[in-house]
């Protein structure tokens, strides 16, 4: 050890986010302030990075707080990313051997990994691991997903700033739909492969008086195709431009994907299938049972990095959790996720704690289906009430040439 003082590793893992970078920050800054901490590293592609012996010093990369600043800014994942799973230790160990290589190489006394659901499966492994084998590596979870699918924590940071852009961009949709005199139905698909979370939060809306979108349909109810085209007949018979919001992961009440003729039957690592589809499946079923101008229109990976709007609310918890995460490892803790604590919406107060690793990770956080309305297609204002304060507050973003300014490392 220099000095006496214990070397510190962080990772990012799985898909990226807004915020990803600010926990990160979090972690960086809360580290430099503690006389127990010496170097922080960063591995480079998640957990990849300290098998394949990857480490980078940050403080090589971070000099300034304007460089902090930056990150805090900067979408995606600035140390790259992995979707790698750790084989159960009992069937293969070598990953583990790597990995305790790696970080007694660099004296690392505290791990801290920041990801979703996946990531905390790796969270879980190691420490579990570590303290079987009577190893003093403290390892730390911090969560991160668009999804807001983690057990555990009231909301995942990364997922306010995708809300607010799922919320400007439909509103922006609505204003487009509108300009001509006929009948029109927009649907448009949001990511959620099991939890409708982030479709859902379309409804934020409503609280500036906005009526799109008129239909919302999420995974955690079975979807009827016949039903739909009832529902878009409906709406339609009142306003010209209907606009539809679903998401991916829909299915119908015999457990098979909606637009599953759509899909490629490919996994990632973590045996996830990759979805596409369902707003072509219902643009062409729009198309074939009611015959008016239809589209549809997929937000992809746009819905996870757009920082042009992010939530300001969420890029702070972003931050305060990643330095949460030091303290908690400095208090001793291992094999826990740090988590938000929700006291009340209005006004909106949050305390920071921890969870067992093993209550997150491999389990999925469902949309409450007491906030899905009766005929399955729209939530309630309970859900606006808890998705409000998450998209509160604009950033003030570094621009060049007319474009946002990123932090990134070569």
């Amino acid at each position: 050890m220099q000095n006496n003082r214990m070397n510190i590793v962080v990772a990012q893992s799985g898909g990226p986010t807004c915020a990803i970078n600010a926990s990160l920050v979090g972690v960086f800054k809360r580290g430099k302030l503690s006389d127990k901490i010496g170097t922080i590293y960063g591995s480079v592609n998640g957990i990849n990075g300290i098998i394949g012996d990857n480490l980078v010093d940050l403080s090589d990369y971070l000099k300034t707080d304007d460089d902090l600043d930056l990150l805090v800014n900067t979408p995606s994942t600035v140390l790259g990313s992995c979707r790698y799973k750790l084989a159960d230790v009992e069937k293969d160990e070598t990953d583990y051997i790597k990995i305790l290589e790696t970080l007694r190489k660099y004296n690392i006394g505290m791990f801290f990994y920041i990801g979703g659901n996946d990531s905390m499966d790796t969270v879980l492994k190691l420490s579990e691991y570590f303290s079987k084998n009577n190893i003093d590596i403290k390892v730390i979870g911090i969560p991160k997903t668009i999804d807001n699918d983690l057990c555990g924590t009231d909301h995942s940071p990364g997922f306010g700033s995708a809300a607010k852009y799922v919320a400007a961009t439909v509103q922006e949709i609505a204003r487009d739909s509108r300009v001509y005199s006929v009948k029109s139905v927009t649907i448009i698909e949001i990511m959620g492969r099991h939890a409708g979370w982030l479709t859902a939060s379309s409804c934020c809306l409503r609280a500036n008086g906005e009526i799109a979108p008129h239909l919302i349909y999420l995974p955690e109810v079975e979807f009827n195709s016949e039903k739909f085209i009832e529902d878009v007949k409906r709406v339609q018979a009142e306003h010209d431009a209907v606009i539809v919001a679903v998401s991916e992961g829909v299915r119908n009440e015999d457990g098979n994907f909606a637009a599953e003729d759509f899909q490629s039957q490919k996994s990632d690592a973590f045996g996830h299938q990759y979805l596409a589809g369902i707003g072509k499946y219902l643009e062409n079923l729009v198309s074939d049972k009611i015959g008016c101008k239809v589209r549809s229109i997929e937000l992809n990976v746009m819905q996870r990095c757009s920082s042009h709007i992010a939530s300001l609310t969420d890029l702070e918890e972003s931050e305060k959790i990643g330095a949460k995460a030091i303290e908690a490892a400095l208090d001793g803790k291992t094999g826990r996720m740090m988590c938000y604590v929700r006291e009340s919406n209005s006004p909106y107060t949050m305390n920071i704690s921890d969870v067992a690793v093993s209550e997150t990770a491999n389990h999925e956080k469902f949309f409450p289906t007491e906030w899905i309305t009766e005929d399955k297609n729209n939530v309630t204002d309970e859900a606006v009430d808890y998705f409000l304060p998450l998209i509160q507050g604009e950033n003030t973003i570094k621009m060049k040439n007319g474009m946002p300014v990123h932090f990134v490392i070569d």
